[in-house]
């Protein structure tokens, strides 16, 4: 992991995709040269980038001179064009703008930032003393453990969350969680101490309150390093701070604070109005047999398999939620004609839809029914979705084009990196005519979601992101690896039946955080021996994934 200090300007690189989403794109930049670190596009077409963007984005609202309605600027008159579904932008980056990073570097030279109040802190140098918060003081000798990190002075404070909303689980003030996920950092809340609490339990609440302060540094800069998130993200992100943490790692949410509202904004706009183009006005399909709007094939398989998605997650058995997932996927098949949707798919967008709604409830969001969230922020949990969504399959469109080429070169890269960390395995699976596209297919196709429950599968994606290009293609490729040589004794002993059974029904269900993580540190081993003294995974695995 990079720990080089972000200097005010951050270039995001781009790989090229072979996308048919192009096409539906109004293309503002075309880049036709390899300069700038960019790589070749697999097809002839140019890169396009899309138009959402305006310079007046980048500047601070607070210094921002008010336009006028005489005022006839270009920018003006293309933030008022009317948008449609097919002007949504699938290859754009929210943290790739010459102007923003230019202007960034110069409102960093000239001293700004945030505006919090500084905190004081207690003696133990971990937990804050804020007038909005009665957290206890941990004892001196249980602060020595992190004693080398200086209390920050610019922290938000923190609050305990209280439950006002009509149903008693909305959080408060969530529209300015709508307008900037940032403004949650006001509202973590940390575990009480009781009076007979072990030793264990203060030091948990301990370590917990320094990491979560770790990622505030990080997340509440004006100019967020990515590098320096992404580092500390692998190793899991808290609850509390995973929405906007992927969202940025992502390239979804800008890392300068100045251009999140209107970005947010903007892209959520985009979103709803391409729902009602492909949906109308009431963005619900009611007699599908009947539509003219809607593309029947495509509808008819994902009207089949949402309600099949998790159906041991109550979150998942709610009409609202089956039909916001039937609107994001529906919008991201039409908009990707040369895949479509394609099974799978709709296990992906669930680790997105369950991130997002956790910043704005306090309730096991597993069995919280979206239904009793106001619109506007279904609206929001949705839009973010559908947009995050894009950005990983993007990375990995070669899994879900024609013949799946991408899922093809996996698993036969999969076969050779087995065959070097275990070759009594291979030879014991070849013995009883078991092939890897067999079992493995699922496991690239649905990025082993099958297999680990959903929680189990966030707590992969925060490493997975913190890798950054390569997290869901060739990491993840490692990360399969290490899962199936985890059961290597076991399958030696078993012939092609027991073998087909065993494989596609692991015995997870009891696995935890813990085990997750062993699993990764277990394939980060594989990765750091084997990545870079083995061409033939290189010249196999797809990386045409975009940095996030």
């Amino acid at each position: 992991m990079s720990s080089k200090k972000f200097t005010g300007q951050e270039m995001v690189q781009l790989d090229g995709r072979s996308t048919p989403a192009a096409a539906f794109l109004k293309s503002a930049v075309r880049f036709h040269s390899q300069n700038q670190g960019y790589r070749p596009l697999t097809f002839d077409d140019d890169k396009t980038f899309g138009s959402g963007y305006s310079h007046a984005d980048i500047l601070r609202a607070s210094s921002k001179p008010k336009r006028t309605d005489n005022d006839s600027s270009p920018h003006r008159a293309r933030t008022e064009r009317r948008a449609t579904y097919t002007d949504l932008d699938d290859d754009w980056d929210a943290s790739f703008d010459s102007d923003v990073l230019k202007l960034s570097s110069k409102a960093m030279s000239s001293g700004s930032s945030s505006t919090s109040p500084p905190q004081s802190y207690s003696s133990s140098g971990l937990t804050p003393i804020s007038s909005a918060s009665s957290a206890p003081t941990l004892s001196p000798s249980l602060a020595a453990v992190d004693r080398s990190i200086s209390p920050p002075t610019d922290l938000y404070s923190t609050s305990r969350r209280h439950s006002t909303s009509n149903n008693g689980m909305i959080r408060p003030n969530f529209e300015k969680i709508i307008q900037d996920p940032a403004n949650a950092l006001h509202m973590i809340a940390h575990a009480e101490i009781s009076s007979n609490a072990s030793l264990a339990d203060i030091e948990t609440i301990n370590s917990r309150i320094t990491r979560i302060n770790k990622f505030k540094r990080i997340l509440q800069a004006s100019n967020v390093d990515i590098p320096s998130l992404r580092n500390l993200a692998w190793s899991g992100i808290p609850e509390e701070l995973r929405p906007m943490s992927w969202q940025l790692m992502l390239g979804y949410l800008p890392t300068n604070a100045d251009r999140r509202m209107q970005t947010l904004a903007r892209k959520r706009k985009e979103y709803n109005d391409g729902v009602r183009q492909a949906f109308g006005p009431s963005g619900i399909v009611t007699d599908i047999q009947k539509s003219t709007v809607v593309d029947h094939a495509v509808w008819h398989q994902i009207s089949i398999d949402v309600p099949r998605t998790n159906p041991h997650l109550k979150l998942y058995s709610f009409p609202a939620t089956q039909r916001a997932l039937e609107r994001i996927l529906y919008l991201w098949a039409i908009r990707h004609p040369a895949s479509g949707y394609v099974q799978g798919i709709n296990d992906l967008v669930t680790p997105f839809f369950q991130v997002f709604l956790s910043a704005y409830v306090d309730a096991d969001v597993e069995t919280y029914d979206s239904g009793q969230l106001p619109k506007e922020i279904l609206d929001v949990i949705e839009a973010d979705t559908f947009w995050c969504l894009t950005k990983l399959l993007d990375g990995i469109q070669d899994n879900y084009i024609s013949a799946q080429p991408g899922i093809q070169r996996q698993v036969a890269a999969l076969q050779d990196l087995t065959q070097r960390i275990d070759a009594n395995l291979v030879r014991h699976l070849q013995q009883e005519n078991v092939e890897f596209i067999q079992f493995s297919f699922r496991w690239m196709n649905c990025l082993l979601m099958r297999e680990v429950s959903v929680k189990n599968t966030i707590r992969m994606w925060d490493t997975y992101m913190a890798e950054g290009s390569t997290g869901f293609s060739e990491f993840h490729l490692y990360v399969c690896a290490a899962f199936l040589v985890k059961w290597s004794m076991q399958i030696q002993t078993m012939d092609f039946q027991e073998i087909m059974m065993f494989l596609q029904s692991l015995p997870t269900q009891n696995w935890t955080e813990k085990d997750i993580e062993l699993l990764l540190s277990e394939a980060y081993m594989w990765q750091s021996l084997f990545k870079n003294a083995s061409a033939h995974l290189r010249s196999t695995v797809s990386t045409g994934v975009h940095d996030y």
